[in-house]
C-alpha cells in the first residue's frame, strides 16, 4: 500500500515524522511531501504530488499534516493522483476540502493516523 505523507518532516517529535515511521514500520510505502521535497527516513520526497513518479501510483492513501489553508491549493492535484482515501489528521479538517474530494469519489475519513495504526484499524478505516 502506497501512502503519501503530506506535510512530511524530518523533525524526529512532529506527528508527520512519527506516522511515517510507523507507517514503515508496518510495512506501508511512504512518500514525503513537503515545501522542502526533503527525503525523509530514507524516502525520496518531492515538493508536491504531481511530482511523484508513475511507479510509486496507485496511491492508497494520502495522509494529511497540513493545516486547511495549505491543503485548499492542493485539492485538485490531489483528486487527479486519484487516491483511494484521504485521512485528515487532527488540526487539518477542512469541510469543503472534505466535500470536494468527496464528491470526487475520494473516502475521506477524519481521524489521526497513529492511533488508526496503533488500532490495527488503518487498512479498514
Amino acid at each position: 500500500m502506497n501512502v503519501v505523507i503530506l506535510g512530511a518532516t524530518e523533525t524526529p517529535d512532529r506527528f508527520a515524522f512519527r506516522a511515517q515511521k510507523m507507517l514503515m514500520d508496518h510495512g506501508f510505502e511512504t512518500i514525503p511531501i513537503s515545501l522542502r521535497g526533503d527525503d525523509v527516513l530514507g524516502k525520496i520526497g518531492y515538493v508536491s504530488v504531481s511530482e511523484i513518479p508513475d511507479e510509486s501510483c496507485p496511491i492508497d492513501t494520502v495522509t494529511v499534516y497540513v493545516n486547511p489553508t495549505r491543503f485548499e491549493p492542493l485539492i485538485d492535484e490531489i483528486i487527479e493522483l486519484s487516491p483511494t482515501r484521504v485521512i485528515f489528521n487532527p488540526g487539518t479538517e477542512s469541510s469543503a476540502a472534505m466535500k470536494k474530494l468527496s464528491d470526487a469519489g475520494i473516502h475521506v475519513v477524519e481521524a489521526c493516523t497513529l492511533i488508526l495504526l496503533q488500532d490495527g484499524e488503518f487498512e479498514s478505516a
